[in-house]
């Protein structure tokens, strides 16, 4: 029984808002929408699907526990594109465990990693 891939499925509280987001300032593109109900964005090989609040009355804020990591080929470049124009979450730095990686917010709340494998010596 193979899986396939994954798609996560945030909910969000603008749909306009949340497509901008990801298009103008993550140069994600948007696949498919359906109204404000559902939408799908996709750069190379990550898509994130959003929908609209399902549980408001009882979850008032959008929220995530974990976050979404998007690996990369070259993450430095992709802090030099964002550093300026996001929330940053944490500033790029190396860790021990072998990633060099920087986390921001999007327009959600939501906190997207970005990280590349290193060599520790």
């Amino acid at each position: 029984m193979p899986f396939n891939n994954l798609i996560p499925l945030l909910e969000v509280e603008n749909m306009d808002e949340t497509i901008s987001f990801y298009e103008t300032i993550l140069d994600f593109k948007c696949l498919d929408r359906s109204n404000n109900d559902w939408a799908i964005v996709i750069k190379d090989d990550v898509s994130i699907m959003f929908s609209a609040r399902l549980y408001k009355n009882k979850h008032p804020e959008t929220y995530m526990t974990g976050s979404l990591f998007i690996s990369t080929d070259d993450v430095d470049v992709i802090w030099q594109i964002l550093k300026d124009k996001v929330d940053v979450c944490y500033p790029i730095e190396n860790f021990e465990y072998g990633m060099r990686e920087f986390a921001i917010y999007d327009n959600n709340g939501y906190r997207l990693q970005f990280g590349q494998e290193i060599t520790i010596n």
